[in-house]
């Protein structure tokens, strides 16, 4: 998906952003970020955080989303925050919407841990196999 990085009111970089679902982890979808001439970078957004961001401010700390005012077409901002930094991107939000409907019709919501075998879990994070 083609995004725009905002830089100042007047300036803005464009922005190939990979998004990708792995139906094994249904909470998270990973954004990579593809600067021309720049390193690539790797965020991990929760998909339902992603969700509730085309329709109202959703997120705190890291990752921030909130759907733009714009008349012309419809967009949602994406703040993301690593230590002293922050980056402010411009999605548009009938491609990101369409992608992530499929991600819900291939793990519906309420469903991520369907699959999860809690005894097998349990000993794993209790370590007491």
């Amino acid at each position: 998906m083609d995004i725009e990085r905002v830089l100042d009111v007047s300036a803005r970089q464009a922005i190939r952003a990979e998004f990708r679902f792995d139906p094994e982890l249904p909470l998270v979808v990973c954004v990579e970020l593809l600067a021309e001439g720049g390193p690539h970078v790797l965020w991990r957004i929760g998909r339902d955080l992603l969700r509730q961001g085309l329709r109202e401010t959703s997120g705190l700390g890291d990752v921030r989303l909130r759907p733009s005012n714009r008349a012309d077409r419809a967009t949602v901002w994406l703040r993301l925050v690593s230590k002293d930094m922050a980056a402010l991107f411009e999605l548009p939000v009938p491609p990101l919407a369409e992608w992530l409907a499929h991600t819900y019709e291939l793990v519906p919501a309420g469903h991520e841990f369907t699959g999860v075998d809690w005894d097998v879990t349990t000993a794993d994070l209790l370590d007491i196999r």
